[in-house]
This record gives structure tokens, C-alpha cells and sequence, in this order.
């Protein structure tokens, strides 16, 4: 089945700073491979420059494929370029939401140190094509070709219209398969004098670049997938429009599609400004079974989310500050390794490295994620700079129990303390993702158990530092046998008197009578 997206991009965003130590183990992160029908992009915003580097997920024949993004200006060859999907694969593993570990001390034992550990894995991406001709026609339908390129194994158009019908029109006469919805969807950005970049692959080079003699037949051979990664496309321009595009790639979407935002700039976080910008919950303690759904946690996390916010926010995954001049870590676990200065420059920021051949200390970062629909999001995104230079991360905490023997006092103390944690562990769960944790209650009642004296769960603390009485109310009660006995008495008692008053009944009713 062949598989068409029509992806279109012009934004912006930005970073935050401040180093934190890393003190926790790295177990697992959740990337782009996660959600269906999604798409990357990275974007640098400089004054009113903007970079714009695409990547987008498509398989089946290269002639098949077109690329149809809504520029504010008439492109130069210079500001066209090919970039690399590993580039996208960094970004993706080194800002991805991720799940750390922590290991609690026997307090019991003498205390035991940890070292960090990293994995580094990575991620894969691609683009695409369309096709051209006829210059009297062109003129007749109102459409203009204004620059053309050859950027290898690319061909490159910049047109302008004047029409959305005719604009449609030619796309199809030349080969373009287009959604039937593009007419509608082409109209605002023609009376807003937008340009529109155009791209189809000449196959004949894809073939040399890729060094094999049958283009389709390598791409439909699933031992043969290299060919299917066609190389990312990097675009520049100079305008004060700083939006993202988004109406056209929804013109024959069927459903929800994903984006994630790789957003570079000088001062801080990028914020979208006609829909909200919400930060991800993160920072929570969730169970240890979360280890081994990781994947499925973060998807259902998104969804709630996604739902709380009426469908329509643009979530914040990742802000810091990754200039190599920054001293310290940048994430807290690093799920990879941080863009380095070749990256940077990579993906446009031309700042990295100072006139002099020095560092930048302002490489801000932001990592957005958006999901949209035509009902949702009818209007293109728009951005704009913020001050906000404050470090986040979606993150997820697994906390492993003290091993050993506990049956100190001040083990017995962290028995009441880690009960209560686990429970608190179960309701986050439910909080984040909606998951039913009444299934899970042995994951408390493990450790309930292990406690000798019930009654130190009388001073636990909760969150707020205040004393939780009778901790816990879901799970064993430390005074069940006292409230088992009184409710046998009271049993017995109403026993007792219903059996009495059985017996006097017949009474009153002959002396009555």
C-alpha cells in the first residue's frame, strides 16, 4: 500500500538553561517510532532567519512521492541543502522522553555506591518527489515557476499562483498527485503571496547515489531497505513570518497526525502563540513493572494529555541549553550523546561557532511535540521567542527497593516509608495514563508484609509533610482484628435483639387486640 504524506514547514523555537547532576541510570526512552503517521523537523530560528530541515516517514515507488511546502520567499540555490537523517536520529535519541532508575540504600548496611551508565541508540527517517512542464499552459492556469534547481538527486521547483484551482491543476497536469482537498487548502497561502517549494526525485541519480541498477525493485525488497532513507531537504530564508505550515499536510490526512519539533535559538524556549504551550507531565515516580512497558506507558501518557488539553496543545518534551561551551550535562539521565559542534552546524546554527572560532553559550534547544487534525488545528502554528531559559525533561522515575536484611529499626521505618511510596507509585500511574492499578495491589502488599510493627505507618508523611493516619486505607489495615471485633459484636447485638423482639411481638399484638 502505498503511502503519500504531503509535509509541509516554516517555524521556529528555542531552549533553556542551568546544569544539573546526574545521579540516576538510564533504562529506556520513547521515540518517534512510537506514534503512527508522524513526521520530524528541525527548525533554527536566527533574528528573521530561518532553517528549516525536513524528514518525512513514506514507502513505495519514489515517482509516486511529493513534496509541496509553503515558503514567504523565492528560494536561492545557496539556501537549499542536503542534510542527514542520522542528524534527525541524534536529535531524536538524545531529547526523547525517557525513564531513569534509582537504587535505595539498605539503611540497615553500609552505604553503596553507584555509577552512571549511558545506551545510545538511535532512529531512522526520509523524503521525497513530483515532476514538470509546458510554460504557456503554466501562464494560462496563473502559475508561475520562479527558480529551478538541481540539488543531486533532487529536482527542485519555486512557484508561484494566483489561483488555488490553477495551482491544483498544474500540479496534477504535471504529474503531482495531490489530495483531492488541496484547492481549499492552497487558497490562503496564495493570497498571503506565499511561494510553494517543490520536490520529485530523479531516479536515474537516486540509482548512482545509491550504486544499485533498479531503484523500485531495491525499494520493494525488504532485504534491501537502504534505499528507502532518502536524504532529509534543508531550506533557508530571511522573513518576520514565523509559523509552522500545517494545513496542506492535513488535506488528505485520515486521522491524527504526529510531529516532533527539533527547535533551535539564541534565547530561550520557543512557545506557540494561537495555541497553548503545556509542558508533558513528568518528574513522576511510576511503578518498576513500567521497565517493560515503557513504550506503551508513554503512548497512553500522550493520549490522556493530549485529551486533558481539548486536543489542541503543543507539548514540551525537552528544553536546555546544549551549547558544547555549557558546562555540565545537559539531560538528566542522557539517553545519548549531545549534539556536538558538527551537528549543530548541520542542522543551521550558524552561530555554534563565534567570527573569532569560539563557542556560542547560547545553542537553546527545544523539543516540541504536536498532534493535529483538521478539526483540531485549523489554523497554521505560529510562534515567538521567549525568555525562558528553564531546563525540562520528560522523565519517568523507577526506584528499586533496598535488598537485604531490614529488620533494624531504621529498616523497619523504610519498610513504612516504602509502602506508602508504592502506593503513591500506583496512583501516579493511573494519573498519568488511566491504567487500572487495582490489579497491582500485591506490589504494595509485598512489602506490607515485610513490616513487623504496622503502627509505624501512623507517622508516615505524605507529600505535603503532613502525618497520614492509619496508612494504608487501600490495603491491610494494621488494626483490622480490633475493628473485625467490634463489627462481630455489633452483629451479635442486632442479632440478639431482632430474635427478642420476634418473641415479644405476639404480645402487644394480643394485648392490643
Amino acid at each position: 500500500m502505498k503511502r503519500r504524506v504531503y509535509f509541509l514547514t516554516a517555524v521556529v523555537c528555542l531552549i533553556s538553561l542551568t546544569a544539573i547532576s546526574f545521579c540516576g541510570f538510564y533504562v529506556a526512552k520513547a521515540d518517534t517510532k512510537l506514534f503512527n503517521k508522524s513526521s520530524q523537523v528541525i527548525l533554527v530560528r536566527d533574528g528573521d532567519k530561518t532553517t528549516i530541515t525536513m524528514s518525512n516517514d513514506f514507502s513505495g515507488d519514489v515517482k509516486d512521492f511529493a513534496m509541496v511546502v509553503p515558503v514567504p520567499v523565492v528560494l536561492e540555490r545557496d539556501d537549499i541543502r542536503i542534510s542527514e537523517a542520522s542528524l534527525f536520529n541524534k536529535l531524536d535519541a538524545y531529547s526523547g522522553p525517557r525513564l531513569v532508575e534509582y537504587f535505595d540504600r539498605n539503611p540497615c548496611a553500609q552505604e553503596m555506591f553507584y555509577e552512571m551508565s549511558l545506551d545510545r541508540t538511535m532512529t531512522l527517517s526520509e523524503v521525497a518527489s513530483t515532476s514538470v512542464q509546458g510554460e504557456k499552459r503554466d501562464k494560462d492556469l496563473g502559475v508561475t515557476i520562479e527558480a529551478k534547481y538541481e540539488v543531486e538527486e533532487y529536482d527542485i521547483l519555486i512557484l508561484s499562483a494566483k489561483k488555488s484551482n490553477g495551482l491544483k491543476t498544474w500540479l496534477v497536469e504535471n504529474g503531482y498527485k495531490i489530495p483531492s482537498q488541496a484547492e481549499e487548502v492552497l487558497e490562503p497561502y496564495i493570497k498571503n503571496n506565499m511561494k510553494f517549494f517543490v520536490v520529485k526525485v530523479d531516479v536515474e541519480k537516486l540509482e548512482k547515489l545509491s550504486g544499485v541498477g533498479n531503484v523500485k525493485k531495491y525499494i520493494d525488497d525488504p532485504e534491501m531497505n537502504k534505499a528507502r532513507s532518502l536524504r532529509p531537504l534543508q531550506i533557508s530564508f530571511n522573513s518576520n513570518k514565523f509559523m509552522l505550515p500545517i494545513r496542506l499536510g492535513m488535506a488528505n490526512a485520515t486521522g491524527d497526525q504526529d510531529m516532533i519539533v527539533y527547535a533551535f535559538s539564541k534565547k530561550g524556549r520557543i512557545e506557540c502563540t494561537n495555541y497553548r504551550t503545556t509542558e508533558i507531565p513528568t518528574n513522576k515516580n511510576v511503578p518498576l513493572f513500567v521497565r517493560n512497558k515503557f513504550g506503551k506507558f508513554y503512548v497512553d501518557l500522550f493520549d490522556k494529555a493530549h485529551m486533558k488539553e481539548n486536543k489542541s496543545a503543543i507539548f514540551l518534551e525537552y528544553a536546555w541549553n546544549v551549547s558544547p561551551r555549557n558546562p555540565g550535562v545537559k539531560c538528566d539521565p542522557c539517553v545519548g550523546p549531545p549534539p556536538i559542534f558538527t551537528d549543530l552546524q548541520k542542522a543551521g546554527v550558524d552561530w555554534a561557532i563565534t567570527s573569532d572560532n569560539q563557542a556560542s553559550n547560547e545553542v537553546y534547544f527545544t523539543r516540541l511535540h504536536v498532534r493535529y487534525s483538521r478539526e483540531t488545528h485549523p489554523q497554521d502554528l505560529t510562534f515567538h521567542e521567549t525568555p525562558n531559559k528553564q531546563n525540562f525533561q520528560a522523565r519517568y522515575i523507577l526506584t528499586n527497593p533496598a535488598g537485604g536484611d531490614l529488620s533494624c529499626d531504621d529498616g523497619q521505618r523504610y519498610l513504612a516509608g516504602l509502602i506508602k511510596k508504592r502506593a503513591t507509585e500506583l496512583d501516579n500511574l493511573n494519573d498519568l495514563t488511566s491504567w487500572n492499578t487495582s490489579q497491582y495491589k500485591g506490589y504494595v502488599q509485598e512489602y506490607y508484609d515485610k513490616l513487623k510493627d504496622k503502627r509505624l505507618l501512623n507517622d508516615i508523611e505524605d507529600d505535603k509533610g503532613e502525618i497520614i493516619p492509619g496508612f494504608p486505607s487501600d490495603f491491610e489495615d494494621p488494626n483490622k482484628w480490633i475493628k473485625i471485633g467490634i463489627l462481630s459484636g455489633m452483629a451479635l447485638l442486632m442479632l440478639f435483639m431482632f430474635i427478642r423482639y420476634r418473641a415479644i411481638l405476639p404480645r402487644f399484638s394480643r394485648k392490643f387486640a
